[in-house]
Parts: structure tokens; sequence; C-alpha cells
């Protein structure tokens, strides 16, 4: 992973983190205060937009690390010239998908100027939707700073799953190695 990829990982991370525990709280707070006979109001729609959050977030996260679903051992199983097609074919998909959905939801934040959350009249709607175009951009930046990796990874016939397979094996064979130990 380059310096760049890295740093926007961590960014993303964090992001994504903090907006978890947001979550989490305010979830909490909204049992409690339920509990206590006093719901809050805006719980509901907050909730919603914080999970859209997360959603966005998280999902530039998974492209970075290539996690999303794919077809890698389809992918692997056939001929190097056809395994680059398909690659490229596949990148070209999510680009044209995400930098169209980022487009329309600029276009549409434009549209939404002056709305605001019901619950909330102070919390702009272009501000709790700004997650799509931001989201979606993240996410093909994720998918330009993985790039590199990916062809790596496709050069020497292995995919992401492969090495995450490998890497868990060996964890799991670490924790058998020191689990003996423990038990002598």
């Amino acid at each position: 992973m380059t310096r760049a990829a890295r740093w926007v990982d961590v960014a993303l991370q964090v992001v994504t983190i903090a907006l978890l525990i947001a979550l989490a709280v305010v979830v909490v707070l909204a049992v409690a205060f339920r509990f206590a006979g006093a719901s809050l109001v805006w719980y509901d729609e907050v909730a919603s937009v914080m999970l859209a959050w997360i959603t966005y977030y998280g999902a530039a996260l998974a492209a970075l690390r290539r996690r999303h679903l794919g077809f890698a051992g389809f992918q692997m199983n056939l001929r190097p010239r056809a395994r680059l097609l398909t690659f490229w074919f596949g990148e070209a998909v999510t680009y044209a998908v995400f930098v169209t959905m980022a487009w329309a939801s600029w276009y549409v934040l434009r549209v939404m100027a002056g709305e605001t959350l019901v619950s909330l009249d102070w919390v702009s709607l272009q501000f709790t939707q700004s997650v799509v175009p931001i989201g979606c951009t993240l996410f093909v930046l994720a998918q330009i700073l993985s790039t590199p990796e990916a062809l790596r990874r496709l050069a020497v016939g292995r995919s992401g799953e492969d090495e995450e397979i490998a890497e868990e094996i060996s964890r799991a064979r670490t924790a058998l190695g020191a689990g003996k130990g423990d038990s002598a």
C-alpha cells in the first residue's frame, strides 16, 4: 500500500469509527430517554443519516482494501490476458457508476437548497446528503489508490481473498501454537 493509500485508509478508519461511536451514543441516549418517558423527536432521522454516512465512508474503506464482493475465483481461473481484460472492465464499470452517482448527487444537492431535516430545522439537507457525492468521490479515489496493488496481485495470479485466507491460516496456526504452550 502506498503512503497516500495508508493516509486515506487511516482517515477513513477514523471517520468511520467516530461515526460508529457517535451512532452508538445517540442510540443509547434515545433508549434512555424513551425509557424515562421523554422520547427524542430527532432520533430516527439523525440515526438514519448517521447510518448512511457510515455506509458510504465504510464502502470507500472497503474499496481501498479491495474487500467488496467480486469474482476473484472466476477471474483467477482465466488466462492472463482475459484476467487483465476483466479487471479493467470491472474498473471501468466501477468508475462509471461512481462518477455518475457523484455528478448526479451534486445536482440533487443544488435542488435541496434551503431544505432542512423535519425534526431539526436548523440542519440542512444539503449537509446530511453531502455524504453521497463525497462518498462516491472517496470510493473512486480508493479504487485509484488500490489499483497498483490489485494489478500486482493479478499479475502473480493471487487474489486479495487468497492472501486474506493465507493470513488467517497463519494466525490460526500461531494461536494454536501459542495455545499448546499454555496447556503444558
